[in-house]
């Protein structure tokens, strides 16, 4: 089965098959923090508008998350999983939930800036965001999430950073073209504006049956300097891994005053509206 065939469920249920290997191989080597890619059971149904896949959208907490936390807790590993999430009817969000590594949901985080545009109809499918920026303490490090086009705005980049975050993921779907050349610089630039370390997750390949073009995978960990710290293949599914020294925060601000020297008060006559 490839994606776009056999039934949404069916699709749903070989997508998290899929994933569970690496799952349980980042599990055996110890991987304390580990994210998946956007929406990480179903392709990337947004080159279309078909409302059949309302049916994939899900509670958060809820069975997906569920799952999810047994293996959190198995691996003692902090998990953000991205879904499809239903409030209500006709509250439908791209979400990521925060599981801590004894299984314990955390929270979410609701992608806030909603691209519509060609081969991007994402309105049709999400709500914009409600939640705000929020940080989630979990046992290994302060983590944020920022969800794909997020990355284009620097805003919420630094509200995470103000908020605390030590570490922030990105997870994506993101094809060829003008973003791939965005993709290596603008996530460096928050990592290095805010000091903070960043995981950068893009999926691999195409999708049937949109044929939008090829997801070109290149996750990456990018440190507090916005230096690439390793990096996945364009081509292929992999596990990516890397060890963060979070003393490494502190001695960039302390190098750079970020937060000392900030001036948010000359900031606020801009932002009125």
């Amino acid at each position: 089965m490839t994606e776009g065939e056999g039934t949404i469920q069916e699709i749903m249920q070989a997508m998290e098959a899929k994933h569970i290997p690496l799952i349980e191989e980042a599990g055996r080597q110890g991987v304390q923090i580990l994210c998946l890619q956007e929406i990480f059971n179903t392709p990337y149904f947004c080159p279309g508008q078909d409302k059949a896949w309302y049916a994939s959208a899900e509670a958060v907490p809820g069975p997906t998350t569920e799952r999810m936390a047994e293996y959190a807790k198995k691996y003692n590993m902090v998990m953000i999983v991205p879904v499809y999430e239903r409030e209500a009817a006709g509250f439908l969000y791209n979400t990521a939930a925060v599981i801590d590594a004894d299984g314990t949901y955390l929270g979410k985080y609701r992608k806030n800036h909603i691209p519509h545009t060609t081969g991007f109809w994402e309105k049709f499918f999400f709500k914009p965001g409600n939640l705000g920026y929020p940080v989630f303490q979990t046992k290994y490090a302060k983590i944020g999430v920022y969800i794909c086009y997020d990355r284009h705005f620097p805003d919420g980049a630094r509200v995470l950073g103000l908020n605390g975050a030590e570490i922030v993921y990105n997870p994506s779907a993101t094809v060829a073209g003008l973003s791939q050349y965005l993709w290596k610089l603008e996530q460096p630039a928050h990592a290095a504006a805010n000091g903070y370390f960043m995981g950068c997750i893009n999926r691999v390949g195409e999708e049937k049956p949109w044929n939008l073009g090829r997801f070109y995978g290149t996750s990456y960990f990018v440190d507090p300097r916005g230096q690439i710290i390793a990096q996945a293949d364009e081509y292929k599914d992999e596990l990516l891994i890397a060890e963060f020294d979070l003393d490494m925060i502190e001695e960039v601000r302390n190098t750079w005053q970020f937060f000392r020297d900030r001036r948010p008060e000359t900031y606020e006559k801009l932002v009125e509206l």
